[in-house]
This record gives C-alpha cells, sequence and structure tokens, in this order.
C-alpha cells in the first residue's frame, strides 16, 4: 500500500502522513453547534472526515483509529435561538442533535469513536483558564477572561497572516475590556436567565474556542495527529485553539496535520444560515437518498468550493441507479486499484472516475470486475442499502400513481399531435419534479423512476 498524502493547511503543501504512533491514531473533526438543523454546508465536512476516518481505519487498522467528533451545545447562538423559540436550552439541543444523528444515518456515516459534549467538559475548560492565566497568557476584566495573542509567537500562522494584518479586517469580537483587539474571550459571564457554571471569576460560561483545545487534548493528548474542519473555522477558531493549546501545554505544535473542506455555495454564493440561501440535509433527502447526496458531496474535491443544485443531485441519482444495475452483496475483500487515488489526498474526483471505468469493464459479465465495483463503491460509503430497497425509497417519493403517471403521459401526447409544444414541454417537467423520467423512443414513450 502506498502513503497517505494530505493537504496540511499549516504549511500549505500537500505532505506524507506520518502518524506520531502508528499504533493510535488520532482524528479530531469540529462537530455541530446544535442550534439550528444542519444544511449540506455541514454535510460536506462530515462526509469528508467520515471518508477520511475510514481511509485511516484501512491503512492501520479498524481498531487502531480514534475518531473525535464534538458537540458544542453551549453558545450564544443557542441561547438566542432558544429565546426565539421559546423553549429551553435543553430542549433546543436535543432536538438539534437528535436531528443531526438521523442526518449522520442517513449519509451513511460511521459513529466516531467518541462523541463529547462541551457542556460535559465545562471544569476541564476552567482548570485550562486558570492555568493560562498563572502563564501571563490570559487576562481577568470584569468576570471576563481573555486570552492574550501576543503570548503566544507563532499567532497567525495557520492562517498565513501577521498581527498587524489580523487586525486591519479581523472578524473579532470588539471590547473596551481587551489589552488586543485580537485577544480572544476564554470565559465571560451569564446573566440570571443564561446558562452558567461557578468558576473563579464569578457564573460565567466557557467561550467558544475553549472546548476544542480541551476535549481534543482529554481523549488525544496535547499533540494528535489531525484535525479537521471547514475551511471557514480556520480563523479566528482553528487559530485560536492552536495558540491557547501550544501555550498551555508548553508544545511548539497542537495538530501536526490541519484539514480543511472548501464550502458548498448556492448560484456560487457560499452556503450559510446568517445569508438565508441554505438547503438542509433533511431537504436534500425529501428528494433524493442519502447515498445521492453522499455522492454529491464527494463529487468534487474537498478543498474545492461544491456548488449545489437540483442537477447535480439529479446527476448522481442517475450514476446510481446505472451502478446499482450491477450490485452485489458478494464483494471483493481485497482493496481495488483505485484506493491509491484516495489515499493521495482524498481523490474523490478520480475516484469515481475510476468507479464509472471499473462499471464499464464489468459490462461482460466479468464476476471479478463485479466484485471489485462493488468493493469499491463501498469504500466510498455507497452501497450500504440493496439495490431493493434503493427501489423502495425511490417509489416512496413519488406522488403520482402509475395510473396518473400513463394518463399525464397520454395528455402529453396529445399536446405533440396539436403540435401544442409548450403543453408538452410543461408535462415533461411536471413528471420530472415528481421523479419520474420518460423517455421518447420512435413513436412510444417509456417511462421510469429516477
Amino acid at each position: 500500500m502506498n502513503n497517505l498524502f494530505l493537504t496540511n493547511s499549516l504549511t500549505r503543501k500537500k505532505e506524507i502522513f506520518k502518524p506520531i504512533n502508528p499504533e493510535k491514531i488520532s482524528l479530531y473533526a469540529c462537530g455541530p453547534t446544535v442550534y439550528d438543523k444542519p444544511h449540506v454546508g455541514n454535510a460536506r465536512a462530515l462526509v469528508i472526515f467520515d471518508l477520511l476516518f475510514e481511509v485511516l481505519k484501512e491503512i492501520y487498522g479498524k481498531t487502531k483509529v480514534t475518531y473525535i467528533r464534538n458537540i458544542t451545545d453551549i453558545d450564544d447562538k443557542i441561547i438566542e435561538t432558544s429565546k426565539k423559540r421559546g423553549i429551553s436550552i435543553s430542549e433546543l439541543t436535543n432536538e438539534i442533535t437528535k436531528e443531526f444523528h438521523s442526518n449522520c444515518v442517513s449519509l451513511f456515516c460511521s459513529k466516531p469513536s467518541l462523541e463529547p459534549k462541551a457542556t460535559e467538559h465545562v471544569k476541564e475548560m476552567i482548570s485550562m483558564t486558570e492555568n493560562l492565566i498563572k502563564l501571563n497568557a490570559a487576562y481577568e476584566k470584569k468576570g471576563h477572561v481573555y486570552f492574550s495573542v501576543t503570548s503566544f509567537k507563532n499567532y497567525g500562522q495557520l492562517s498565513n497572516k501577521k498581527i498587524d494584518e489580523l487586525k486591519i479586517g479581523a472578524r473579532v469580537e470588539v471590547s473596551e475590556l481587551k489589552k488586543d483587539p485580537l485577544d480572544f474571550v476564554l470565559w465571560k459571564p451569564s446573566n440570571n436567565n443564561e446558562p452558567g457554571w461557578s468558576s473563579p471569576w464569578g457564573r460565567g460560561r466557557p467561550g467558544w474556542h475553549l472546548e476544542c483545545s480541551v476535549m481534543s487534548e482529554k481523549y488525544l493528548g496535547s499533540q494528535f495527529d489531525i484535525h479537521g474542519g471547514g475551511l471557514d473555522l480556520i480563523f479566528p477558531h482553528h487559530e485560536n485553539e492552536i495558540a491557547q493549546s501550544c501555550v498551555n501545554n508548553k508544545t511548539e505544535k497542537f495538530a501536526n496535520y490541519w484539514v480543511h473542506n472548501g464550502f458548498v455555495t448556492f448560484n456560487k454564493e457560499k452556503m450559510s444560515k446568517s445569508l438565508g440561501n441554505i438547503s438542509t440535509i433533511a431537504d436534500a433527502n425529501k428528494k433524493y437518498s442519502g447515498q445521492v447526496v453522499r455522492l454529491a458531496l464527494l463529487s468534487s474535491h474537498y478543498k474545492q468550493p461544491l456548488d449545489w443544485s437540483d442537477e447535480l443531485l439529479k446527476l448522481q441519482s442517475k450514476t446510481l441507479d446505472k451502478w446499482y444495475s450491477i450490485y452485489t452483496s458478494e464483494y471483493s475483500e481485497k482493496l481495488p486499484e483505485c484506493f491509491n487515488d484516495l489515499l493521495d489526498d482524498l481523490n474523490t474526483p478520480l475516484y469515481i472516475s475510476k468507479l464509472h471505468d471499473l462499471f464499464n469493464q464489468s459490462q461482460n459479465g466479468n464476476k471479478e470486475k463485479i466484485r471489485e465495483f462493488n468493493r469499491a463503491c463501498r469504500l466510498l460509503g455507497l452501497f450500504k442499502e440493496t439495490k431493493i430497497d434503493r427501489e423502495k425509497f425511490k417509489k416512496s417519493k413519488i406522488k403520482l400513481t402509475e395510473k396518473m403517471i400513463l394518463s399525464k403521459i397520454k395528455d402529453r401526447e396529445n399536446a405533440k399531435n396539436n403540435k401544442n409544444y409548450e403543453l408538452a414541454d410543461k408535462i415533461r417537467d411536471e413528471l420530472s419534479n415528481e421523479g419520474i423520467d420518460i423517455k421518447d423512443i420512435k413513436d412510444k414513450t417509456i417511462w421510469n423512476y429516477k
């Protein structure tokens, strides 16, 4: 087996992955902040790091890889949303966490080794904050505790910016209590109607960046192999994690490799809740199976932007229909040759193109190639449901009965005979929107589920 290569955001280079300990591979990925339903932008990170988890297990063995994905269940956005909806914070976080887990199942993602929650680790966060104050890397003002960025000489290394450049255009919290505009909060006071914990600085709650530093150290150690997340987390979240962790632990490094996935866009604009241009995972699953959504999320390289559209999902759905024609529960245990493409910085577009080649090579009934193809699909997280299950899912999404479909096809034929092509196209589009694909072959129209 060849080496695994990953693009390291810290060095901005594609590097050979060299674990700290080949017997204990460590991966940490930032999980959801549970205040609203996850969208497909969130799903991309979920699927990418699930794939990396599977690749690492194939290389080093299933029992030798520890994958931690946290849940942020205390955050200002959570507090604001609970107030707007008029429900308790626990009701909100339980609801969204349940939705997130449902999305994970629908996308055929494996469970991480551990899924710690921020609220379960406040004691450790207080301890880290106390230690940073002792090291003169943090200071308290009016119940707020801030980390001093000047205490870490390499601040800005991950985002590849100097401190002066960050000060000019940084999206950071403005506060007169700070000694430096870039200093970030480790602890903040809580009002009576806000969740809070007792601390040496009064009743309050932790800052966002602190939780990942604490949980990654607790379960993976002060220095570990890979830290992952979306591109938007590089600054300030991951930059701040590195600073506070390295100072606290007196280490030069926090994670050795930083892997970041690109944005999911909608009409070339970043998909985000603040812009209101999101498509939730649940929305996508109303028309398409989780396998289709997963394949769509993997269709472009993880580092590149991915523009989301119904056309993309239709294309992946047709691809899966084609591939399912040679689905079998018996597949090769041997790794296919195209696995090397996943070792090359998770090159899923090239891997998928090889899947198309393998499919074509299987058309003559070559059982070895069919078994290899099925194994290759499973490595990508596909073929996790049987052919019968897939057909049942597709039919369950169709609102039209067979009688209604045939009636509409008849109406379309009449429209074409009367040269009313506008109406004929409209009927075709209506059927397409309902998940029905029609084709004209000579003087006959045939239909099928998409």
